[in-house]
């Protein structure tokens, strides 16, 4: 369809975006989508076992396969140490940026180099908690904010996430469901982290790191039920 001479493709899709809104239904079929979205319907999901150990079994095996790495530690103490022999298995230097919810750990007792910030592009290791994590898949979810900044998971060449092992859910209608009901609603942005981030534009050929970090790293803190 052609355009008149003086209008462009931006003011033909603002222009039907203003007669959408101007038709007389407009209120109800608003009201009906807002209902919609209060009130969210589960659609078919897998039979799952609920329990610690099964939902743990399931992430580790499901994250592995997304080509995540899992370390598995009994306490959250232990972090460090695990990270610490992580780097240094792949010669990455410790240092790292970090969240504020998993900064305050004693990393310097394992000689790494944390600093609690957003991270830029000359970091190349980024350590985040995670709101929670889907079994289903092997997924992280992570809530963006000022003490959780996105880019600490985003930008360096290596994501090292901190997942408690109380905050793995079944599916990812059991994740927003945990988010509903401890933000009272949907927090600014969510980001799902399922292992490193791949592409396969270039002769469909995988490549990992593209637009993200070529490494995910996970580890489990607590012990199974």
């Amino acid at each position: 369809m052609s355009l008149p001479d003086n209008m462009t493709a931006r003011d033909e899709i603002l222009g039907r975006v203003r007669r959408g809104v101007a038709r007389p239904d407009f209120a109800a079929r608003r009201a009906a989508a807002e209902a919609a979205l209060a009130t969210p319907t589960r659609g078919p999901q897998p039979h799952m076992v609920a329990d610690t150990a099964a939902l743990r079994a399931r992430f580790a095996d499901k994250a592995t396969a997304l080509a995540s790495s899992v370390e598995s530690v009994a306490t959250l103490a232990e972090a460090p140490a695990a990270l610490a022999r992580y780097l240094e298995s792949h010669g990455l230097a410790k240092q790292a940026v970090a969240t504020a919810d998993v900064g305050a750990l004693d990393w310097m007792s394992e000689g790494i180099s944390v600093a609690v910030r957003a991270a830029v592009d000359a970091d190349t290791v980024g350590i985040s908690g995670c709101f929670c994590a889907v079994a289903e898949t092997g997924t992280l979810l992570l809530c963006s904010g000022a003490e959780t900044p996105a880019t600490v998971s985003l930008l360096p060449e290596t994501h090292i996430a901190l997942v408690p092992v109380a905050r793995l859910v079944a599916t990812m209608e059991d994740a927003l469901d945990m988010v509903r009901a401890e933000f009272g609603g949907m927090p600014r942005a969510l980001n799902f982290i399922s292992g490193p981030s791949r592409t396969g534009d270039i002769e469909q050929t995988i490549v990992l790191g593209a637009h993200g970090p070529c490494r995910v790293h996970l580890i489990l803190i607590g012990e199974a039920s």
